[in-house]
């Protein structure tokens, strides 16, 4: 009876260690940005490997016009100004490919 017990209780705590490897974070963020990817409303610092004219070009896709002045920060951030919606705004993208009005 002890070893059934004792046999049965160890299997329990196998069965819990293996059921909490299956949960999976939804919360993290993507390495690069896509189309399904949801708005950020703060730029993640890192070195950053995009061009000026790729970073110009992922801000047009963005929905953004007549991007102008991209600078690369040393948080390696692009930074530059835009229009969008009819209105002059300051923009950025981050290291993987988000896009934010600033």
């Amino acid at each position: 009876m002890k070893k059934t017990v004792i046999a049965a209780a160890l299997l329990s705590a196998f069965s819990m260690h293996a059921l909490a490897q299956t949960t999976t974070d939804t919360t993290s963020t993507p390495a690069i940005a896509t189309s399904d990817t949801k708005p950020v409303l703060a730029l993640v610092e890192g070195e950053n490997s995009f061009t000026e004219a790729q970073a110009k070009e992922r801000i047009t896709k963005a929905g953004f016009t007549d991007v102008s002045a991209l600078k690369l920060d040393d948080k390696g951030i692009w930074r530059g100004t835009a229009m969008k919606d009819g209105k002059s705004t300051s923009v950025g993208i981050d290291y993987q490919g988000n896009v934010a009005a600033q």
